[in-house]
């Protein structure tokens, strides 16, 4: 799967808001049947859902769509109306562990098959953090899937379960709990071996602010990022390029390991350098090259 730098969630009962994701530069869409729709909407935002998958071409932009949680007989009425439509994947809400991902697996194997789609097509991303149980379980996601392709984490639903009247400090960064989530889904991304996404900023207006997000969630190593608004998408993509500096020493490390000739270890600006410094400015020049 490409990379995937900015993930826009667009409510899928919302003709204006659809029509307008079209015109994004965000890598995927996410067309959203779970928060932003009320109930008495589902079935409405169902169909509108998959006529626009059926509509519109997949080209740079890919369309996923989240579901409702498997623990509510929603997710799979979800499903059976969407897949029609052909989405590139399904982004699992409220995922407990890796049970949860093979029990999609499953869902999506059959669906497939009732549409005449390829076995596996369909990719899948969880929300891995927004129970509390869930926490104890990250590493299970290793293997579980071969549809399995990134792993995000949230912080809202989290905060909720757990009975928190805020999830931030008073200097606006997220508390220990959450801060302690996104390292867990970060670590348990990297174990299985797929994309590590972080949540979205919930301010979308602050632009500044967004832009420090999306540079401390790359350096994290994180690979992508949520969005919540057409405006957020440009300064994500932004943000998930290395700055001239950056590249710059990259170089620089790149260079005196190739003038050392097979060294292990090499000397620059007084400090020593070894191979895992060489593996990580070798994925920052690569990073710098894709689109």
């Amino acid at each position: 799967m490409k990379t995937l730098r900015s993930m826009l969630f667009v409510p899928g009962d919302s003709e204006k808001k659809l029509a307008k994701a079209f015109s994004t530069q965000a890598d995927a869409l996410i067309l959203d049947l779970e928060d932003s729709v009320s109930p008495e909407r589902l079935p409405l935002a169902r169909q509108m859902v998959c006529a626009y998958l059926s509509d519109h071409p997949r080209g740079q932009q890919a369309v996923w769509v989240r579901i409702n949680p498997l623990l509510t007989e929603l997710a799979l009425h979800d499903l059976a109306a969407v897949m029609p439509g052909r989405p590139d994947g399904i982004l699992l809400p409220k995922s407990l562990n890796a049970q949860d991902v093979v029990k999609l697996d499953h869902f999506l194997s059959a669906l497939e098959t009732r549409e005449g789609i390829a076995l596996g097509t369909t990719l899948i991303i969880p929300i891995a953090t927004e129970v509390p149980g869930a926490l104890f379980e990250l590493n299970s996601y290793a293997g579980a899937s071969h549809r399995l392709a990134g792993m995000t984490w949230g912080a809202e639903d989290l905060a909720t379960a757990v009975g928190a009247s805020s999830n931030k400090t008073d200097n606006g960064e997220f508390d220990f709990t959450y801060q302690l989530a996104r390292s867990m889904c970060l670590l348990a991304a990297s174990h299985a071996q797929v994309q590590a996404i972080d949540t979205l900023s919930v301010d979308f207006r602050d632009e500044a602010a967004l832009r420090k997000d999306v540079l401390r969630a790359r350096q994290a190593g994180f690979t992508g990022k949520l969005a919540i608004h057409p405006d957020q998408v440009l300064p994500i993509h932004a943000g998930f390029q290395p700055t001239p500096a950056e590249l710059t020493h990259a170089q620089r490390i790149v260079d005196a390991f190739a003038q050392a000739q097979g060294a292990g270890a090499v000397q620059l600006d007084g400090r020593m350098v070894d191979k895992p410094h060489l593996t990580q400015a070798l994925r920052l020049l690569q990073l710098a090259t894709k689109d």
